[in-house]
């Protein structure tokens, strides 16, 4: 799809969703887009191909409105960097904030101060348990358990009874919520699954762990994992282990290369909860907000997901993903 069709297609759904929705704090329409500022924080680095997606969904909602967005995170997986980088956001004075809340505990307080100093925020990504209770003014993203409970049920559907689900970044609630989905999902076709925390920080000793639960539970007939970066070290393990075809892998989120995978019969499925829409879609909803005062339905849960890449469709898809869409 190409910029000027993305476009289009953006504003359509953007008037779409905003035509639905009923005032939630109206403005006075003064104030210029080009005046329009908005801090976008998440719990993901931009240089992660997960999240460079959504960064790029950011960039391309700021140009196309005509407003600005800047995209911060901190280094790696610290709730105490990002609450202080929610709290620097907020002594900026932008016009609206752009979170992701993979722990809403060590979030409120600053989320809260936000809000208290009268900047309009929304969640994307993580936060589909917390957003409301937070006092923000909606959530982009996929419902986490859904997600988690429709992999499961496709992993049964392929005949799997016992899943390793690999966790790759303990402490972030989202991560969590989607293995307990799994597990209910196998629970109720008489499954059992097993939940292996590693570090991606060290691919290496991630693949070792793998490796490791693999060789030690020979029953262990599934794997899914809860990122694209944790699928490379899964899908190591699975090859050193001659087990790729005996043991079933799947994954959330898309790179290319699980794209690649699940195009060439390595990967079952990966769940998509089409990361450059929940950027594009973060910066857009709150850009009309400040313009027009209005949230879809009033504010909401705008579900950009699951959806479910598999051999079929993975072609398109990676012909997307070359373009920095999906």
């Amino acid at each position: 799809m190409r910029g000027g069709a993305r476009t289009v297609l953006g504003l359509a759904l953007l008037l779409a969703l905003t035509g639905c929705g009923g005032t939630t704090g109206a403005t006075d329409g003064t104030e210029a887009s080009r005046d329009v500022r908005i801090v976008v924080v998440t719990h993901g680095q931009s240089s992660d191909p997960f999240w460079s997606i959504i960064a790029n969904g950011v960039d391309a909602a700021a140009r196309e409105l005509g407003v600005s967005a800047s995209y911060q995170a901190p280094t790696s997986f610290d709730m105490v960097r990002m609450s202080s980088m929610i709290d620097a956001a907020v002594a900026s004075r932008p016009s609206g904030l752009v979170v992701s809340i993979p722990d809403a505990d060590a979030l409120r307080a600053s989320l809260r101060a936000a809000i208290a100093a009268g900047i309009p925020v929304v969640s994307i990504n993580s936060g589909d348990d917390a957003w409301q209770e937070l006092g923000l003014l909606a959530h982009i993203g996929q419902t986490e358990y859904e997600a988690g409970k429709g992999g499961g049920e496709r992993l049964a559907q392929a005949g799997a009874r016992r899943v390793l689900c690999v966790n790759h970044e303990v402490g972030n609630v989202s991560l969590d919520t989607r293995c307990n989905g799994v597990r209910d999902a196998l629970a109720a076709a008489g499954g059992t699954v097993q939940v292996l925390a590693v570090d991606l920080a060290d691919p290496d000793d991630a693949q070792q762990r793998i490796g490791n639960a693999l060789a030690a539970d020979a029953g262990i007939d599934a794997v899914i994992t809860l990122g694209p970066a944790g699928a490379a070290p899964a899908l190591g393990a699975l090859r050193q282990a001659n087990a790729l075809g005996r043991v079933r892998f799947a994954t959330f989120d898309l790179s290319p290369e699980v794209l690649a995978a699940v195009r060439d019969g390595d990967v079952l499925f990966a769940i998509d909860q089409q990361p450059y829409l929940q950027g594009w879609l973060g910066v857009a909803l709150l850009a009309k907000y400040l313009e027009l005062g209005v949230m879809p339905g009033g504010g909401q849960v705008i579900r950009t997901g699951p959806g479910f890449v598999t051999a079929e469709n993975a072609a398109r898809v990676l012909e997307l993903s070359a373009q920095g869409v999906r």
